[in-house]
């Protein structure tokens, strides 16, 4: 299902840290896996920007073929820990990663890689509980791609013993980020629903051998910068000591990634409009920051005070159409409709606008898609200061505003570092519960050049329906709420980080 879903960048390199006995399993019966983190720098940026891209193209044509692996450009964003593959162990580090589900290493039959040289590679001949598969596979990212074939044999993850699990052997890794990386491979931790060569992801596995005291595993990240731990996996269960009352779960309502239905994004209280029916939303430990809607990203921006660009396109519609878009939803115009109406889209939310004709015309129109873009954004502003029974003026000088807070091509605005004591909070609407998101949590300090730089927490990704509107949650979210992936309930649990 691609690379994954758009990871930008993290406050911090989240390592797993020391080598397998360190990550025994305590009194407690819990198997945790310690987080160690380094200082993010500005490079990571660059090196995420091709992942939002490809993800686009791939969640708007709907396509879900099981040979496509939802991951992500992985370099200095991503969680690292050492594994055992096969008896005795052969040491790997993988990214532990809930957005994608299988689980692969070098081959020692790699022979035409740069990155297998660089990496170490598996020896299935010297591993005595080895079995032969030998289908091969392929998985394809926005950077690159892997091919190989599969194998069976035990898996070491801390104390605990996965046994005869079917893995990928790469024999070719086409990617610049395979080479830089500091992981050797990937161990996925989402559904097997997206699980290449239908393999059992690892925890599926735990499950079926009954190696764990509960079906669910745990993150829990400690964003505070000064700490020498960075936060704990845990599978098992969750240690209490992370977090402060009880979770909130919300059942998962698609299977792959870990997606359940979410509610209103909230600025300081005030509803933003755009998710007011719900939207989807993934919970995703491999996505730094929070994505979702421009529309909505747009007045998050214009709230915390975010630099974004000027959209010619965006103050044109609401220089030329603003009153008319005003005037068809006082008058119940269907908000979807409404800019099929005033001719700048070809779809009215339920069938397509036009005559079918081919002409030049409609040639020179294509482009304007952006128009159509634009429009539909300004209608959810306009529709939403409505609400608030503002005056024409004041909405329009909104709508004309919020232009001027679009993120930039690549996703990311910038805040300034002194000015987070005045921005508002944020908060996401989950089984009809509210999850704060302060300034301190929202916006994320970069390492550039010796000086800190400080960005917006979210950025924008549309995702049109009927996979779309569609919000994912990465590390920004999941450091200050505790995030519990129960699959033996298929749902996902939510509680204040402690």
């Amino acid at each position: 299902m691609g690379q994954r879903l758009l990871l930008l960048v993290t406050t911090c390199l989240w390592a797993l840290s020391c080598a397998v006995p360190h990550h025994a399993s305590s009194r407690d019966g819990l198997l945790r896996i310690n987080l160690n983190k380094k200082s993010l720098t500005h490079e990571s940026l660059a090196a995420a920007k091709a992942a939002r891209q490809h993800d686009a193209l791939r969640l708007k044509s709907g396509n879900s073929d099981s040979d496509i692996v939802p991951l992500v450009d992985y370099l200095n964003t991503q969680y690292y820990g050492v594994i055992g593959l096969g008896t005795p162990p052969q040491n790997f580090t993988v990214i532990f990663d809930t957005g994608s589900s299988n689980l692969w290493v070098p081959s020692a039959k790699c022979y035409f890689s740069i990155a297998c040289y660089l990496h170490p590679k598996y020896k299935s001949s010297k591993s005595s509980t080895y079995k032969a598969d030998g289908e091969t596979c392929k998985i394809t990212y926005g950077s690159g791609a892997i091919s190989g074939f599969f194998s069976n044999d035990n898996v070491l993850v801390g104390d605990l013993v996965v046994k005869n699990q079917k893995f990928i052997e790469t024999t070719r890794e086409t990617s610049v980020s395979f080479i830089v990386g500091k992981f050797d491979g990937i161990l996925g931790l989402g559904y097997p629903d997206i699980s290449v060569g239908k393999a059992p992801p690892v925890w599926l596995s735990m499950q079926e051998q009954k190696l764990l005291a509960d079906d669910v595993f745990s993150f829990w990240l400690n964003r505070d910068s000064d700490a020498l731990s960075g936060g704990e996996l845990v599978f098992g269960g969750m240690d209490p000591d992370h977090y402060k009352g009880n979770h909130t779960y919300v059942p998962v309502s698609r299977k792959g990634y870990w997606q359940f239905n979410m509610g209103d994004l909230l600025i300081d209280g005030h509803s933003t409009g755009f998710c007011a029916k719900g939207c989807a939303a993934i919970v995703d430990s491999g996505t730094s920051l929070l994505a979702g809607p421009t529309a909505i990203v747009a007045q998050v921006n214009h709230a915390i005070g975010a630099e974004g660009i000027i959209s010619t396109e965006c103050k044109e519609v609401v220089s030329q159409y603003g009153e008319m878009i005003l005037e068809l939803l006082i008058a119940q115009t269907q908000p979807q409709k409404v800019c099929s109406q005033i001719g700048l889209c070809l779809f009215d939310g339920t069938h397509s606008v036009s005559n079918g004709i081919e002409s030049v015309v409609g040639k020179e129109n294509v482009g304007s898609d952006v128009m159509c873009t634009a429009c539909e954004m300004a209608v959810v502003w306009i529709e939403n200061q409505l609400r608030e029974n503002k005056t024409k003026e004041l909405i329009l000088q909104y709508a004309n505003q919020l232009c001027e807070r679009l993120p930039s091509p690549n996703g990311e605005s910038t805040v300034s570092c002194h000015e987070m004591s005045k921005m508002p909070n944020l908060a996401f609407t989950i089984a009809s519960k509210t999850f704060v998101l302060t300034p301190e949590q929202y916006v994320v300090k970069l390492e550039q050049s010796g000086q800190t730089v400080c960005i917006s927490g979210f950025m924008a990704f549309d995702i049109p329906p009927p996979r779309g509107p569609l919000w994912i949650l990465g590390d920004v979210f999941m450091g200050a709420y505790h995030t519990v992936f129960d699959f033996g309930k298929d749902r996902i649990g939510f509680a204040e980080s402690a």
